[in-house]
């Protein structure tokens, strides 16, 4: 492993030296206008699916402290679910080795749930519009800012970014970035630091998950309830609940120990295994799942809330489901949870990261978490990879719960011939295009699923 790092470290500096050389020596204004543009997602207001644009914009320069990192690089094979359908993270399985291209080396951007959120404007305090959607990223270090230590142009890394992450080049503050493992690919970086720095730190940071103990997470199928199941495997004895799509249940059925349909009554379900519920309750949904998630806890139980998507009902945001949703919302009493021993808490990694300055908090909880990796305990799941002209149909698929485990922006791969009329395709002036109707219908679409 040691030597495949080594030789891939080699190949990244070869690559880099090269594409300088031709840059230099092709010259030209031409060359040079190209090296300040690049592609990125631009959204142009809130709302629909229509709203998302592929457009040129100006590369960004690192400031202080910050580094440039090219979203485009490796291009390696994704590894496939194995002839059992059992998944990678699972400790009998063995991951066959990476294949990886010499001639280029595309990185990857992560889609989240978040995303769809923020498209709709269903967020507290949206920013301002137009902007480049995205919150995190895999990619090689371009440039260094003043003041930067501890990385190196060609340095692999995976970073959060503060917005800006779908695109070919970003900026950000070396506090977000770290290392990729060298037997990590790209988009297994791209799907590792929001899906897993957010369920590590809600059981261990926040629930304090020990041995013997039980846990309930919704969205079970999701980057995240993949990340929980995966991390409650490294405890003794941890029984979790899930959640999840029926759809599914195949799928990530050897991931938990009890799996639930998501319309299903799950809380008689729970209580029929565990007649006093369970320790822990996770809760991306919000609504009426709240007042069940806390019917469901033990004494000394912690329910945690870091997500509302039951918000997100249609493509564009809904002053109903955002009303049915505050309103199914059980009112919380203070003393009744004092009475009962219950503990109620959120949890926004966004916010922990750019709001609360919890940089160096999170980049221990990152440490940790690598140190699993490499001791082959999690490992990320992609669901599948698609182009940046594609985001329309990679957000529909969240948006329809289709996924298992994360969904990745590539930046380097082609839209499939289909997308070639797409209203996602890429505009150089930025303008939106008019859709029409009938213009996707029939239209199967192929992205590379793993």
């Amino acid at each position: 492993m040691a030597k495949e790092g080594a030789q891939r470290a080699e190949e990244t500096e070869q690559m880099i030296e090269k594409e300088g050389g031709t840059e230099a020596a092709e010259g030209g204004s031409l060359r040079a206008a190209d090296t300040k543009e690049m592609r990125a997602v631009v959204l142009s207001a809130f709302g629909g699916l229509n709203k998302l644009r592929v457009s040129k914009k100006a590369m960004p320069e690192p400031q202080e402290g910050e580094l440039k990192i090219r979203v485009k690089a490796w291009s390696m094979q994704g590894w496939p679910r194995p002839p059992d359908k059992k998944w990678p993270f699972q400790n009998d399985f063995k991951a066959p080795s990476l294949i990886v291209s010499k001639s280029s080396y595309p990185s990857t951007c992560g889609l989240n749930f978040i995303d769809l959120m923020v498209r709709q404007g269903n967020i507290d305090n949206p920013p301002k519009t137009p902007l480049v959607p995205g919150f995190e990223c895999s990619g090689i270090v371009e440039a260094l800012g003043d003041s930067v230590k501890g990385f190196e142009i060609g340095d692999r890394i995976m970073a959060f970014v503060n917005y800006n992450a779908w695109a070919e080049v970003v900026c950000t503050p070396a506090e977000f970035v770290y290392k990729i493992p060298d037997d990590m690919s790209f988009s297994e970086a791209a799907a590792f630091p929001m899906n897993f720095v957010t369920a590590y730190m809600m059981l261990f940071e926040v629930a304090n998950l020990r041995e013997g103990m039980s846990v309930l997470v919704h969205s079970a199928g999701g980057g995240v309830g993949q990340a929980v199941a995966q991390l409650c495997s490294t405890i003794p004895n941890v029984t979790v609940f899930g959640t999840a799509s029926s759809f599914k249940h195949e799928a990530i059925k050897d991931s938990v120990t009890h799996l639930f349909d998501r319309n299903a009554d799950y809380v008689q379900e729970v209580k029929r295994i565990s007649t006093e519920g369970v320790d822990i309750v996770l809760d991306c949904l919000c609504g009426e799942n709240t007042g069940k998630g806390l019917s469901l806890l033990k004494p000394l139980g912690t329910y945690i809330l870091y997500g509302s998507s039951n918000m997100v009902t249609g493509e564009t945001k809904s002053f109903f489901s955002f009303a049915k949703s505050w309103w199914q919302v059980e009112k919380v009493n203070p003393i009744k949870l004092y009475e009962e021993n219950k503990v109620i808490a959120g949890f926004s990694l966004l916010n922990l990261l750019f709001k609360q300055n919890r940089g160096g908090l999170v980049k221990v909880v990152m440490d940790k978490l690598l140190n699993l990796y490499n001791n082959k305990k999690i490992k990320p799941v992609v669901d599948s990879l698609w182009a940046l002209e594609e985001v329309k149909e990679a957000m529909q698929r969240i948006h329809d719960r289709g996924n298992i485990g994360k969904l990745i922006l590539d930046v380097e791969k082609a839209p499939t011939p289909l997308m070639a009329n797409d209203s996602t395709e890429t505009s150089e002036a930025g303008e939106e295009e008019e859709d029409h109707e009938g213009d996707n219908e029939n239209k199967e679409r192929m992205p590379f699923i793993q």
